[in-house]
């Protein structure tokens, strides 16, 4: 089983890479939390496979929060293996995965990293779509190597884009989550599509225009990306940034 987290699709493209070239099934990570999913029987070998973005060189909150009510029974002889998209370096981000899996008597036995165009437009500039392209496909290659380790359960951190002391970094997570720093502009036409795919259920839509009614939310800027009129930004620079999902998936 593969569970999977992704916002703009390419966590999902990865998963969905893995799962036809395995047999296995795949989970989305934010429909176990909407429907309180947190319960899984695995089979003796079956794979036990994470694939998640990596945000602020650690993990989502969305992926934190599920993992925390995670109820498997993970046995000697199923393979656990976790692979970190990423933009620039992956930080600490296994480290993370490990450290939440602990409680559950879990430990990574492959951690595998796959560089995609990183969508953090708030820094990153994902109007040039040719660039965009050339990044996804030099991404391939990794994928299948993942496959082959993956297949022939092989053991190993095969990271080489960690940092030390990346976990100074990621309390900035919490204080970019407020959603305070979202704004929209009048081309909204109150579609709704920001307020279904939350993750956590931060926006609502009030008089056709959405409103984040949480403090804070995962800040995977789905919303920004997945918007129909471009009508939602955060800060100052992504407008000038563009939008961007996976174009070899459906969201």
């Amino acid at each position: 089983m593969i569970f999977y987290f992704s916002a703009t699709g390419n966590s999902k493209y990865v998963a969905n890479r893995l799962a036809e070239a395995t047999n296995d099934i795949i989970m989305p990570i934010t429909d176990c939390l909407k429907e309180n999913r947190f319960d899984f029987v695995m089979k003796v070998d079956e794979n036990i496979g994470f694939v998640t973005p990596t945000y602020f060189w650690g993990l989502p909150t969305v992926v934190i929060d599920f993992i925390r009510q995670l109820n498997i029974n993970k046995g000697k002889s199923n393979y656990v293996y976790h692979i970190l998209t990423f933009g620039t370096t992956t930080g600490q981000a296994h480290c993370h995965m490990n450290k939440c899996l602990r409680p559950h008597n879990i430990s990574l036995d492959g951690k595998f990293i796959v560089q995609m165009t990183d969508t953090w437009t708030p820094i990153f500039d994902l109007s040039d779509t040719v660039k965009n392209q050339r990044e996804l496909t030099k991404a391939e290659k990794q994928i299948d190597s993942i496959i082959e380790y993956v297949n022939a359960k092989k053991k190993g951190d095969f990271n080489n884009r960690k940092i030390p002391f990346a976990q100074l970094y990621y309390p900035h997570y919490h204080h970019a989550r407020k959603t305070k720093k979202f704004t929209v502009d009048d081309s909204c036409i109150g579609c709704t599509l920001c307020e279904k795919q939350c993750p956590v259920s931060a926006i609502k839509i009030l008089n056709n225009r959405p409103f984040w009614i949480k403090e804070r939310c995962a800040l995977c800027l789905g919303c920004l990306h997945r918007c129909p009129m471009f009508s939602i930004q955060y800060g100052k620079s992504t407008r000038k940034h563009g939008q961007y999902v996976n174009p070899n998936i459906i969201l």
